[in-house]
């Protein structure tokens, strides 16, 4: 398809005639990379033969050729994200924000599906807390399913619009903005954001952008991060927004180092602002635009409304039905709390976050929070899918039966299976390698498959 002429006069304005030329010629003629990121916690288990590092991120890897990544369980368990190689840098934003200090509370503000929320979660500590927030609901599902496959249980979901967040005054140490753009860095992908593109629609980007930004910005706290980002090359949502963020909300860019060997390009205006741009002629990877911005204004700190004090107070002192045999489920139990966000669920989230998490709950519509552990349906306990997938769940507390790839297609289609004579009755973890796909209930003649119906592999 080709591309506007008014985007590639633009270009060539941004870019010079040289330049210009490359990038188009990039967009046109050439196909993206595929990329990987290997989940540290859960082994970082794929076949990588013959691929090469992404040199910006520690478990990123480009592949030869693009494999069936829906027919791989160890995509299903968790073992890795395929993810677009340029958004990773974010991981060099992360480190420069570490020389400063360590960040407890970040906010991935538009996070689905979950590329840069799974990796800010592998970069943070355990006890630190990850937001990753999606407004629209059915993407805000699937932010969701990717979070609860990559297993760690310091992670709360939501699903609410950046106004919402603005009650959490002085919250957040760090906001991570990948904004909704005009898309110019994914045209080679994707061939609607070529005809969805026009000058007009940059311009709605851009005001949209800002007023993103203007209203979660009460909720980041002074010195504390702003990790903004597009996947576009204008300067009206990039480098003119980022200056006008600092002018207008209180800010200063702060200077990410990178090599030379890794061809990022810097500022294409005259003001020379410590920016990153990644040209799919100079890296292996899609457009990106990064800039790392550090909240320089006041900011007032939230007071704790009274109703939030009842409600952790109620929340901490409850007797949970079948606690104590839970708590044998999940490693290190001593560290969690089990709550009750509704009648019928029961949750872990660890102790020393449980405020912050009901803090958040009671503030932004809430998916999900630390990990989902049973369902009570009557006087049945019946353990849930996230408890599997977790890197909470002990080995012990269930028995445990390896798949063959077929057997473990068929579990991912949510198909029922017959288990061996050797595999206990009841609750059983479904694995593949070793890598926890979900429970299976064991009835002995057949076993019921519990994969969730709306993750089922659908052919």
């Amino acid at each position: 398809m080709p591309l506007p002429q008014a985007f590639c006069n633009e270009i060539t304005q941004l870019l010079g005639a040289d330049e210009g030329k490359r990038l188009l010629d990039a967009l046109l003629h050439t196909a993206p990379s595929v990329s990987v990121r290997l989940n540290p916690r859960k082994g970082g288990s794929m076949p990588t033969e013959g691929a090469t590092s992404v040199p910006w991120c520690e478990e990123g890897w480009y592949l030869k050729e693009r494999p069936q990544f829906t027919y791989d369980p160890l995509l299903h368990a968790g073992c890795y994200y395929v993810q677009e190689a340029a958004s990773m840098f974010v991981e060099q934003a992360y480190r420069q924000i570490e020389r400063d200090f360590h960040p407890h509370r970040l906010l991935d503000l538009c996070a689905a599906p979950g590329g840069k929320s799974t990796l800010w979660r592998s970069l943070m500590s355990d006890g630190d807390l990850l937001v990753a927030n999606e407004p629209i609901r059915q993407r805000a599902q699937i932010l969701s399913e990717n979070l609860t496959k990559w297993g760690h249980p310091d992670v709360v979901c939501t699903s609410s619009y950046p106004e919402e967040f603005a009650p959490l005054a002085s919250f957040f140490d760090v906001i991570a903005a990948d904004v909704p753009c005009s898309g110019e860095g994914m045209f080679r992908k994707d061939e609607g954001a070529i005809e969805e593109w026009s000058p007009e629609a940059v311009e709605a980007c851009a005001a949209r952008q800002w007023q993103i930004i203007e209203s979660v910005w009460p909720a980041l706290r002074q010195g504390g991060y702003l990790v903004y980002s597009t996947c576009t090359y204008n300067r009206l949502e990039d480098e003119d927004m980022v200056h006008r963020i600092c002018q207008e909300l209180g800010a200063e860019i702060v200077e990410i180092p990178i090599r030379s060997e890794w061809n990022i390009a810097g500022d294409n205006t005259r003001r020379n602002l410590p920016v990153y741009h990644f040209y799919p002629h100079r890296t292996q990877g899609e457009g990106l635009f990064l800039a790392l911005l550090r909240k320089t204004s006041e900011a007032p700190i939230a007071k704790e409304k009274r109703k939030d004090k009842k409600r952790r107070n109620q929340s901490s002192a409850s007797a949970i039905k079948g606690g104590a045999k839970m708590a044998e489920w999940i490693k290190g139990s001593e560290a969690f709390k089990l709550l009750c966000p509704d009648e019928n669920h029961i949750i872990a989230v660890r102790q020393s976050l449980a405020d912050d998490v009901l803090k958040v709950s009671s503030t932004v519509r809430t998916l999900t929070a630390g990990v989902l552990l049973v369902e009570e349906k009557g006087k049945k306990l019946i353990p849930q899918h996230a408890l599997a997938l977790s890197l909470l769940c002990s080995e012990t507390a269930f028995p445990r039966t390896d798949l063959s790839l077929e057997e473990a297609l068929s579990y991912l289609r949510r198909e029922s299976l017959v288990l061996s004579s050797d595999v206990p009755r009841g609750y059983v973890v479904a694995c593949y390698q070793g890598h926890a796909l979900g429970f299976l209930n064991n009835l002995g003649s057949r076993a019921n498959n519990l994969y969730p119906q709306e993750w089922r592999i659908r052919n």
